[in-house]
Order: C-alpha cells, then sequence, then structure tokens
C-alpha cells in the first residue's frame, strides 16, 4: 500500500526538528527521508493503515520530551516488537544504525547527538556503536540485534569450546584481537567468520585473505574477549610468559595517579571470566576505564597487599588496608583505604581515596539554599548539644562535618576529634586518627576524648551504642557534639538511636538537629540545554506541567569537558530537622517516621530530600533524572511557590 504525496510530506514533517538551522537542514531531510521508508514498509506489509499512523503522527505532535513516532505506535498498541522485528529482519533498510535506535527508541536523539561528538572529538577512533556502549547509552546485547537486523546477519552465541580447533590454528591469537573476528565453522568451502563490527571493511578483507569465502556473522565484544583471552592464555602458557614485578608497579603507580587526575573517588579491580575490569567512581557513578588481561590479577592483587601491609599469603579471607601514596608527579599526598574481596574469579580490590590536602569548604558552599542555611547555622551555633550529619556511604557526610567544624573553630574554642581516619587536616584542632594495631581504638579514644577539656567533640561516626551514647553523655555535660550516623533521611536517625536502646527522653534532651544529605551531579555548564520533563516524570514528582510553569530544567548534551556524560561535578541535596518543642514531644510519644515527619513539616519547616532536590532540578542545577536516580521519595512534595518560600530559593 502506498502513501500519496501528501501522506509522505506530513510523515517528513512530524518527524522533522522545530525551527532547523540551515547547516542542520539538508541532514534533517536526508534522515527524515529514510525514517519515513521505515513507515512505508509498516503499511506495505500491513501490519498499520494509513489512517492508524495519521491518528499515531496527531498524538506525536502533541507530546513533549524524547517520545518518538514509533514508540507512540507501540503505546497506543497498534504495533508490537515481534511484528516490528519481523518486518525490520524481512527488508534491509537503508538507514543508519544511530538514526534507527532514536527511532526503536532504544537511545534519545540528544544522545546520539553527544555519541557523535564523542566520535569527532576523540583521539582513539571508535565506531558509533563502541561509543554507544561504553557510554552505557544502549546494552551490548540490544545493539547488536538491532545491527543483525538491520544487516541481515544471524547473532551467534560462541564458545572457545565447541569452535573447531583446525580453523582457529589458521592464525595467531593476536591477528584474531588485532582484526576482532573469529572462524566459527566451514562448510562447502565457505567459512563462518563472526565479528564485533562487520561493518569494518578492512576487518572483512582481513578475514577474507585468511579463509577466502566467508559468511560473516555477528557476536558480542564479550564473547570475543573471552574466546581471544582463552587464546592468548594457551598461547603465554606455552612460552611461559609471567608479568614482571616492574610493569606491575608500573600499573599500580599509573592508576592512581590517573584516578587522582580525573577526581575519582575509588577505584574497583575486579576480576571477570575473561579479563581484568577496572573501573572509576567519578561523580558518584561507576564508569569504564580500562581492561587487563585476566592474568594481571594476582600479581597486582599482590602489590597492592605489600603497599598496604596486608598478609600476600592470605587469598581465602578478605582483608583491609591503608596506603599513603605519594603521587611523584604532582607533589600530593593520598590516603588511600584499600579492601580485599574474596570472589570466584580472584580477589576484587576497591581503593577509596581521601586526599589528605582536600580543602575545606566553606560552609556557604555547601549547596544548601539561603533559608536553610541560616537554620543550619543557628542549629549549630547552640552552645550544647547533639547535631548529626546522617546518609549513606559517599553521600558527602564528612565534607558537610568538616564545614561545619571549619565555621566554628576560632581562638576562643577548643575542638577535639575522633576519626577513622582523618581525612581533612584543619589548623588550630586537636585530630585523631585511630589505629586498633597499637590498641589506639574508638572505645579507647572516645574515653579520653572528654578530658581533653574540649569545647566540641566530633566523632567521625556513630557506629554502635557505646559511641552513641559517649554522645548523649558529652552533650548532657554541655559540649557540643557533632557526628555523622548512617541512616536514610534525619527521621531514621532519631529511629536508630532509640533502636540502638537510647531512651526517647535522651534524644529529646540532647539532639538538637539533624541533617541528611545525597549528592546529586550537576549539569554539565558547557554542554547544559534547556529541557522539558515528559508528563509521566512530572507525574512521578505528583506534578502537572501548569505546577512547572517558570522552571529552568536543565539536561546535559555530553561534551569532552564532561567526559559526554552530560554532568561534571556534585552538589548536596539536604534535609534540616530542627528539633523543635512539637519534635521533641513526638519522639517522646514514640510516634512514627510518618507523623514525625508531618509534625516537623508543620511546626519548623522541615523540606524533605525529594522536594529540595526537586528545587535544585528547577532552578537547573542538576536534573530531574538525577533526583529520580538519587533521592528517596516520602510523600507528595509540596507545590514548587510554597518551596521557593520555605527555602529562599530563586527561579
Amino acid at each position: 500500500m502506498n502513501t500519496d504525496l501528501a501522506e509522505k510530506e506530513e510523515i517528513l514533517k512530524l518527524m522533522g526538528e522545530t525551527n532547523p538551522t540551515q547547516n542542520e537542514k539538508k541532514c534533517l531531510a536526508t534522515r527524515n527521508e529514510q525514517v519515513g521508508e521505515l513507515y512505508r514498509i509498516l503499511m506495505q506489509e500491513g501490519v498499520i493503515t494509513p489512517d492508524q499512523l495519521k491518528h499515531a503522527m496527531r498524538v506525536h505532535s502533541k507530546l513533549t520530551g524524547h517520545v518518538t513516532l514509533l514508540q507512540v505506535l507501540k503505546d497506543l498498541k497498534l504495533i508490537n516488537s515481534e511484528q516490528l522485528q519481523s518486518t525490520l529482519a524481512a527488508h534491509r533498510l537503508n538507514l543508519k544504525i544511530g538514526a534507527l535506535l532514536v527511532e526503536l527508541g532504544h537511545i534519545t536523539k540528544s544522545e546520539l547527538e553527544s555519541a557523535i561528538s564523542q566520535q569527532k572529538e576523540g583521539a582513539v577512533k571508535k565506531s558509533l556503536g563502541e561509543i554507544l556502549i561504553d557510554g552505557s547509552f544502549i546494552e551490548e546485547r540490544k545493539l547488536l540485534e538491532v545491527l543483525s537486523f538491520q544487516l541481515g546477519l544471524p547473532f551467534l552465541h560462541i564458545e572457545v569450546a565447541k569452535l573447531n580447533p583446525t580453523l582457529l590454528r589458521r592464525a595467531p591469537a593476536k591477528w584474531y584481537a588485532l582484526h576482532q573476528f573469529i572462524p566459527v565453522a566451514v562448510e562447502e568451502g565457505k567459512v563462518t567468520v563472526v565479528f564485533t563490527d562487520p561493518l569494518n571493511r578492512d576487518n572483512v578483507e582481513a578475514a577474507q585473505k585468511t579463509f577466502g569465502k566467508i559468511i560473516p556473522a555477528l557476536c558480542s565484544k564479550a564473547d570475543f574477549r573471552e574466546v581471544v583471552a582463552a587464546l592468548e592464555r594457551d598461547a603465554s602458557t606455552a612460552r611461559g610468559i609471567e608479568p614482571d614485578e616492574k610493569s606491575v608497579i608500573s600499573i599500580v603507580n599509573s592508576l592512581i595517579e590517573e584516578a587522582e587526575k580525573s577526581n575519582t573517588s575509588d577505584i574497583h579491580i575486579e576480576p571477570m571470566r575473561d579479563k581484568l575490569r577496572i573501573r572509576f567512581r567519578i561523580d558518584g557513578v561507576l564508569v569504564q576505564h580500562k581492561d587487563l588481561p585476566i592474568e594481571m590479577g594476582p600479581p597486582l592483587s599482590s602489590r597492592l597487599k605489600i603497599m598496604s601491609r596486608a598478609d600476600i599469603a592470605e587469598r581465602r579471607r578478605h582483608q583491609g588496608g591503608r596506603i599513603l601514596f605519594e603521587n611523584s608527579r604532582t607533589g600530593s599526598a593520598l590516603d588511600l583505604r584499600v579492601s580485599f574481596y574474596v570472589t570466584v574469579w580472584g580477589e576484587k580490590v576497591v581503593l577509596r581515596l581521601l586526599n589528605r590536602k582536600g580543602q575545606v569548604l566553606d560552609l556557604k558552599e555547601i549547596g544548601m539554599f539561603p533559608k536553610m542555611m541560616d537554620n543550619f547555622r543557628d542549629t549549630i551555633d547552640i552552645p550544647n548539644g547533639v547535631i548529626l550529619v546522617t546518609g549513606p556511604t559517599g553521600s558527602g557526610k564528612t565534607t558537610t562535618l568538616y564545614s561545619a567544624v571549619n565555621y566554628l573553630e576560632n581562638i576562643n574554642t577548643c575542638i577535639v576529634t575522633v576519626e577513622d581516619p582523618v581525612e581533612y587536616l584543619l589548623d588550630g584542632i586537636a585530630q585523631c586518627s585511630i589505629d586498633p594495631k597499637i590498641n589506639l581504638t574508638f572505645e579507647e579514644s572516645l574515653r579520653h576524648v572528654v578530658r581533653q577539656d574540649p569545647d566540641v567533640i566530633v566523632i567521625g561516626e556513630i557506629r554502635d551504642q557505646f559511641s552513641a551514647e559517649t554522645c548523649i553523655q558529652a552533650s548532657l555535660t554541655g559540649h557540643k557534639v557533632l557526628s555523622t550516623f548512617h541512616t536514610e533521611d534525619s527521621i531514621g536517625a532519631l529511629i536508630r538511636l532509640i533502636n540502638m536502646n537510647i531512651e526517647p527522653f535522651m534524644i529529646a534532651s540532647t539532639v538538637a538537629g539533624v541533617v541528611a544529605q545525597r549528592l546529586l551531579r550537576k549539569v554539565c555548564p558547557n554542554c547544559a540545554e534547556s529541557y522539558i520533563p515528559q508528563p509521566s516524570e512530572l507525574y512521578r514528582l505528583g506534578y502537572s506541567p501548569s505546577d512547572v510553569k517558570g522552571a529552568k530544567f536543565m539536561m546535559g548534551r555530553g561534551c569532552s569537558a564532561c567526559r559526554f556524560t552530560g554532568y561534571k561535578g556534585r552538589l548536596g541535596a539536604f534535609e534540616l530537622l530542627f528539633l523543635n518543642e512539637q519534635v521533641k514531644d513526638a519522639v517522646l510519644n514514640k510516634k512514627t517516621t510518618y507523623e514525625i515527619r508531618k509534625i516537623s513539616m508543620e511546626s519548623s519547616g522541615l523540606v524533605t530530600l525529594i522536594e529540595d532536590g526537586i528545587m535544585k532540578a528547577v532552578t537547573g542545577l542538576t536534573s530531574i533524572h538525577e533526583v529520580f536516580r538519587s533521592l528517596p521519595r516520602v510523600g507528595k512534595p509540596r507545590p514548587i511557590p510554597e518551596l521557593k518560600r520555605l527555602l529562599g530559593a530563586e527561579l
């Protein structure tokens, strides 16, 4: 069934961009013509009718956000995935893989544009598919399925044990690794060869030179790496090759130096079936750094054990240690906490980087809105009481704690700390880093700290009932106590203290305030662009489009400055609980978490974590997707004008 010219023009018009520039018009016309071919084929095959397509296009024209016409057809149940796959498999579309992935809804236009920019700016030439997978825009399996339909090639799962050894011996493992192909089987003089990238002409020609007539097929990179690794292991065993000590030391040093340079908080060294995967946690998200041969796992683990003074002979039990690393290139000193964890593939190692020369943020720089900051200052200015900073691991509690300590430090104040370990060095403060090996334990230090005539006591973390009781008792004797706590939100800190058998009346008498926090990635300022949330996203927040009128939602497109993630740096989302009389009564009466939160919101102006995050998204500091990813949702958030008033935020 062929559409007439008017229908064709309508298809192209509705799939175009709004107000494209002159330079973009030619590319848009080509893409729209190609994508329009998909819908003409769907009508030709009788999958959809022209009337159904027109109805879907009318619905599509009224939607905002990254919704494609094909997704609208699926949502309207006019087409399903099976019908689409069979149509794609039966017709070789003259459509670029990026445009097809966008239309299928696997990636968005902005993600495709970010990947293309990365491909152009990258120092190492990579295919678009490699960039999409490395950037976590799409799973490799999903990309290969679409490529299989588009190219009309079979997608095969390969295992080294099931391959033809005679075929494999016709070329060395390095040749397969270089040209990214593996011979699978031979039939009637033709060799079936799987490629990780069958569009690479050089690789196809290399396979043809090696085997003559070939039948190309697709395979995943994971399968390919496993086979090549097995072949290289066999070759290495035959030659007796082992990594030398010098190369291992160099790899460890370069990993730590590269991690420091990229502002990494954690290094993950993970043994897998066929490789050693190295990942860095940057801005709170794990990103792929590099892969090493699986043979490097034991020597790297041994080297790190030597550096951290762990037991090098023990490989059956979990261990921990600490490394003081001097960066010879920058002259900086890094304190690294090391954890060795025994897995089925070997020892996984995680290194937490603690910069001993880190800059303490000024209190006003931690990211609180003006009115919340004023309330926080009032809380820590009280003469005595317990002030808690809560949140999960890696939520920035220590940074907020040190900012508060730095605010309190002056010539008339004695501040003593007990920490594990000391993460920031501050002049004028007596800081103690515990060391259980010499019996300088947490408990021992807490017993002595009150004898130091302190005005302010800083306890790195409340770990158990003993440390909680010490905080309470120190507060009752007229001290100001600051500490961190692992709880989900501010109300949870009070409940957990009760679960530690601290009497409610003691909590009500001593706890002055609780700050709960999370870290959100900031939208990259170099590639930020305005973003209109989809109605479904606003519905998840409990808002309608009219509720967010005037908001400045932003999204990073992705550039070299932010490693094509769209985010650069982090900021805090906070929840400040101030214990006024109404909240203290609720604690004394052992009210539920819901009741305490409701009383706090009504009487002391508590703004929840999700509400603070929404205001940071509304003002363009972070994205709405970061709010969904990072913040707990408790109850329906209040209207934006009310939150603006409570926080003193400016839109």
